[in-house]
């Protein structure tokens, strides 16, 4: 499920309501979601209303503008899922539960943010290829929580100090990339 072929077929099966193409979709990358929910205290219901929410947020997408998937469309789905996933749990932790109170987020709204949410990350993993090989793959480490000992083994540096800095200068640049990008005062102002 990786060539350029096949993952526009996946893409375009989404768009058009393919029967063929959605449930294959089902079939590869499913497994993958519901494993990813249920190891971050979801449920298989859970899950399945991920990849419901993930696979509307795609087509959206897909229609409202042109969309350009530099990975696979299996990578950029489960990433969307994740992404998902991950602000479903953070607006579970603030809202009060009540079994008489209604969800007051429209569907509408949540699409939205959804995209935003994307378009954020497709612009962070964008940048994150136009720094140095070496600064990216620090804060590969760094962002999967790696220690700072670890890092410093694995560089060959002396100290955790040399870690902390060289870390601090590869987010620096990584912040001065993202921010001079137009997109990122786009993204910012909404």
């Amino acid at each position: 499920m990786t060539n350029k072929k096949h993952d526009d077929f996946l893409l375009e099966s989404l768009v058009s309501g393919n029967e063929t193409g959605i449930l294959e979709i089902y079939k590869y990358i499913y497994p993958k979601v519901l494993s990813y929910v249920l190891k971050h205290d979801g449920s298989e219901d859970d899950a399945k209303d991920v990849m419901q929410k993930g696979l509307l947020q795609l087509a959206t997408r897909v229609q409202v503008k042109e969309l350009k998937i530099t990975t696979t469309f299996e990578g950029y789905l489960f990433t969307t899922c994740k992404n998902v996933w991950r602000r479903d749990v953070k607006l579970s932790k603030r809202r009060v539960t009540n079994d008489r109170v209604i969800d007051l987020v429209h569907e509408e709204r949540e699409i939205a943010l959804a995209a935003f949410e994307q378009d954020k990350w497709e612009l962070f993993q964008e940048k994150l290829l136009e720094i140095s090989d070496n600064c990216r793959k620090i804060l590969e480490y760094f962002f999967n929580k790696t220690s700072y000992i670890k890092i410093a083994e694995i560089f060959g540096y002396a100290t955790e100090n040399t870690v902390r800095q060289r870390i601090f200068k590869c987010k620096s640049k990584l912040k001065e990339t993202i921010q001079s990008d137009a997109r990122y005062k786009e993204l910012k102002s909404l």
